[in-house]
């Protein structure tokens, strides 16, 4: 097993380094950021895929976004932001309401906090988010079988988005304007396939 665990390596670092650069060629922590060992995650599943659904999910992610952000911006220890969010879970679970409604939808929704909420494996970029179970508030939408939408609440970093890897912001300005070739997409999603199931049959 351990002669076998080398040239694995071997490939998986080399891989990487063609596809993503090497460590010093990572970009800036505007885009990339390693999330602390303590930390708060908010993460939203949307009820399904289609359209409707995620728009829907990006809504609820925007209006909880900037509620919860205010919030927790001038905390400075985990401690009072666990707090805080405990209390204040009625109004997060308010404005999801109220978005459901203003969607004109008749779609469930539930809200929960805890040290258990599952995250799956993400490679974004030059980073391999592991998975796990974190710390986190869940936003279910529906029955929460969508595409979901993560980042991390406390400390402040949900301007960045995990689940794309980028900038909230730079994601939406660019959105529109830049487009990538399929074929060279599909074969970065191909790519980081590989390395994700490598990386979880090395450490599972």
């Amino acid at each position: 097993m351990k002669n076998a665990i080398i040239p694995i390596l071997i490939i998986f670092i080399t891989v990487t380094s063609l596809l993503y650069g090497t460590p010093e060629e990572k970009v800036s922590g505007a885009e990339y950021q390693v999330i602390p060992d303590e930390a708060i995650r908010l993460r939203i599943l949307a009820d399904s895929n289609d359209d409707a659904a995620q728009a829907l999910k990006r809504e609820v992610r925007d209006r909880v976004n900037a509620e919860i952000t205010t919030w927790v911006e001038s905390l400075t220890s985990i401690e009072a932001a666990r707090i805080l969010i405990q209390s204040r879970l009625g109004e997060i679970e308010e404005i999801v309401g109220e978005t459901v409604a203003d969607y004109g939808v008749k779609q469930s929704y539930q809200v929960d906090y805890g040290k258990s909420v599952k995250f799956p494996t993400k490679m974004y970029g030059s980073y391999i988010y592991p998975a796990g179970e974190y710390e986190a508030i869940l936003i279910t939408i529906g029955e929460g079988e969508g595409d979901n939408w993560w980042c991390v609440l406390f400390p402040p970093l949900c301007f960045l988005d995990f689940s794309n890897g980028a900038s909230v912001a730079e994601a939406a300005e660019t959105e529109d304007s830049k487009e990538e070739p399929e074929v060279q997409e599909q074969q970065e999603e191909e790519v980081e396939f590989f390395l994700v199931k490598l990386w979880n049959k090395l450490f599972s």
